[in-house]
């Protein structure tokens, strides 16, 4: 039967099981099912030319990355990523363009059409997710699919298709309890997106992980390109400051890649941190991969499509005096790229730390990283998720293992108030810790601020 409004199709897809919300047990990954959905709905991915993208972090980044250059060159694009920050439709984009809640609307009737079967399916919330991102793709003609993994790799609910290239952005220990822990194990999760023959562009410089993907292409026959070994970067890093009557002054930053094929031109970014250079250096080199497929791609497009990327709340500079800045970090990694960044391109300033995390992460680890950049931390939660930490908790871990100041809020938006209140014009307010906690926060973040960065 058709939905009788869009809040019940959401609310259908809402109710499946969704390891976003709670973390899923390694018996839980699997791909028949998967499979199953899609050959119900014709294989729509089979059509599909697409770049699949695989990391512990900067996946999201660097998927975000190519398909802005990509659609600078021309090409009707689609990207697929996940999660979303505040809204769903944000994870199924074609041309930087959300899908319309009308086309979803359509698409998962579809779906929820052929799931009686026989036999019946009971696909997950992301499975579902998957079917309706690669179903929107091939209805909208796209002619390249930026696809980004969930979780892991070999078991993700994406890894069903046949890409143009793999690619693997950096290795580091996250969802250890279903991936391994350690970067060896986390890392052969990671490469199970790479296919026979298939060419891969890896961005893992650990030597564990580094090994384990480089093994793994030579036993499928997959070309494999490696940062530090096959193309480098240098960073120049940007600037960020408060300026006249609540402006911000802006200088990119910029990278130079060498590839074993070329030098490239100094090249502007629109994302901060040298972190997002190297996530540029993999993308730079990912283009050359389309290239030696046939994929005109021109350097206009590559420059255009690097200094023109917009990816909400990475380093995202929503307010000044005080500088507000909103980040996903979510594990020790990418925290330590956050307070390096912080270093690299903001003024000196006394910096204030809103925080929430999810219990499956190196909390502890992350505040560790964290503490000696801030003057006082408050702590609290993301709503509409069991992941998420009782701020005591982190309270007591915070206490535990640094000096940290800290204030104990209820809710996101009262930690948010408190830290407004008591930050200087000259002082500087990072909030950080979950994509989740970032999607709750940045609504209220970017009303009346500059919104030419928003979704």
């Amino acid at each position: 039967m058709p939905f009788a409004s869009y809040q019940q199709a959401l609310d259908f897809w809402f109710g499946r099981v969704n390891y976003e919300q709670r973390s899923p047990r390694a018996s839980d990954l699997k791909l028949d099912q998967m499979r199953d959905l899609l050959r119900r709905l014709g294989n729509p991915q089979d059509g599909l030319r697409i770049v699949h993208v695989a990391g512990s972090k900067g996946k999201g980044s660097t998927a975000a990355m190519l398909a802005a250059v990509l659609q600078r060159a021309g090409r009707r694009t689609g990207l697929f990523t996940s999660p979303h920050l505040c809204r769903v439709e944000e994870r199924i984009q074609v041309d930087g363009e959300c899908i319309r809640p009308e086309e979803l609307l359509v698409l998962l009737e579809e779906v929820q059409a052929i799931l009686p079967g026989p036999p019946p399916l009971e696909p997950t919330f992301f499975e579902i997710a998957t079917a309706l991102g690669f179903l929107h793709f091939a209805r909208r003609q796209v002619e390249a699919a930026v696809v980004e993994v969930g979780l892991g790799g070999r078991f993700d609910s994406t890894n069903v298709c046949w890409p143009v290239v793999a690619v693997i952005t950096s290795i580091s220990l996250d969802h250890t309890q279903q991936l391994g822990d350690c970067l060896a194990s986390i890392a052969r999760e990671k490469a199970g997106i790479v296919k026979p023959g298939r060419p891969a562009v890896s961005g893992a410089t650990a030597p564990e992980a580094a090994e384990v993907i480089r093994r793994t292409c030579r036993e499928r026959g997959a070309p494999l390109r490696e940062l530090g070994v096959d193309f480098h970067y240098d960073y120049e890093p940007g600037r960020v400051a408060g300026g006249p009557a609540g402006s911000i002054r802006r200088v990119a930053p910029r990278v130079r890649v060498v590839t074993d094929r070329r030098t490239w031109p100094a090249l502007e970014l629109g994302l901060l941190g040298e972190h997002q250079a190297a996530n540029a250096a993999v993308a730079v080199t990912c283009i050359e991969v389309l290239r030696d497929e046939g994929w005109s791609v021109p350097d206009a497009a590559v420059a255009a499509g690097l200094a023109g990327v917009r990816w909400p709340a990475r380093l995202e500079v929503v307010g000044a005096r005080p500088l507000v800045v909103l980040d996903c970090a979510h594990n020790v990694a990418s925290v330590q790229a956050l307070v390096e960044t912080l270093q690299a391109s903001f003024p000196p300033a006394r910096r204030l730390l809103v925080f929430a995390g999810s219990s499956d992460k190196d909390l502890a680890g992350m505040f560790r990283v964290l503490a000696p950049h801030f003057a006082h931390a408050f702590l609290t939660r993301y709503a509409g998720s069991a992941r998420s930490t009782p701020p005591e908790r982190l309270a007591e871990l915070l206490r535990a293992g640094t000096g940290l100041p800290y204030t104990v809020c209820p809710t996101a938006a009262e930690a948010w108030q408190a830290a407004r209140a008591a930050a200087g014009p000259d002082d500087l307010i990072c909030i950080t810790g979950s994509v989740y906690l970032a999607g709750e926060l940045r609504p209220l973040l970017i009303d009346g601020a500059d919104r030419r960065d928003g979704l």
